[in-house]
């Protein structure tokens, strides 16, 4: 039995560049992959914070507030080693290509970014820098970090138990197919963190209740729905699927609650 405070310092090394000493003492296999999957919202909170920080810290220095959204996306990029975006580019080249899974497979792991990663990584992060960029111009630091977090759902998701693994090694060996309990519980945790979003000072706000819910339903529906497809059109979920899905689902939450 793998403890939470194990698996969040386990999914902090495996999943940013915060040195907490988790990775050389851990022996990778599915129940701590599991473990860290499930502890990964967690990480995104944290996160999500340090994407306030940086954001309100800038706020001061005078800079246009849309070099701040980028700033902000790239520092967040520096934190997590790129991963994502690496997993996001690979993503939509393999699913851009017309062929089997084995096909898919030569193309996600060819090394090199095609045009259908190049322009998605372009769009995905242009719309999280400037979603971010809207946050912070009013002051919206709890649903700026909160979108961060929330983006993390969609790879718990896309890592439940319906779905297993593409390949027989890899992240996506570790940790595909692993999650179950914790989906309704991060659900019903990320349900209650709207409540925030229905208060405005004065009193009650249920069109900020309601948009709060409204952005987990499409983000979770997101993650739902992306991942099978993927899976279907790979033979499984991959790491790189994942990463993908945090980064598609940050942009969505981003947009969501700025409508």
């Amino acid at each position: 039995m793998i403890s939470p405070v194990r698996a969040v310092r386990t999914a902090l090394g495996w999943m940013t560049v915060v040195p907490v000493g988790a990775g050389g003492e851990e022996t990778p296999d599915r129940e701590l992959g599991g473990a860290v999957l499930a502890a990964l919202p967690v990480v995104g909170a944290l996160l999500g914070a340090a994407a306030v920080g940086i954001a309100y810290g800038l706020g001061h220095t005078g800079l246009p507030i849309a070099l701040i959204g980028v700033l902000v996306v790239a520092a967040l990029a520096v934190l997590t080693r790129g991963m994502h975006l690496d997993g996001l580019a690979d993503t939509a080249d393999g699913l851009g290509c017309y062929g089997p899974p084995d096909r898919v497979a030569e193309v996600m792991r060819s090394g090199t970014v095609g045009p259908f990663g190049v322009a998605t990584l372009v769009l995905t992060l242009g719309v999280q820098a400037t979603g971010i960029a809207g946050l912070a111009a009013g002051s919206r630091w709890y649903e700026l970090a909160f979108a961060v977090a929330l983006g993390r759902l969609g790879a718990v998701i896309g890592a439940r138990r319906a779905l297993g693994p593409a390949h027989p090694d890899g992240f996506g060996a570790l940790v595909a197919g692993t999650q179950q309990t914790s989906i309704p519980v991060w659900l019903a945790v990320f349900a209650v963190a709207t409540l925030p979003m229905g208060w405005d000072g004065d009193g009650v706000d249920v069109t900020g209740l309601v948009q709060g819910w409204l952005v987990l339903a499409a983000v979770a529906g997101f993650g739902l729905l992306f991942t099978r497809h993927c899976a279907r059109r790979m033979g499984g979920v991959t790491g790189d699927v994942l990463g993908a899905t945090i980064e598609l689902c940050v942009a969505i939450a981003v947009v969501g609650l700025l409508l």
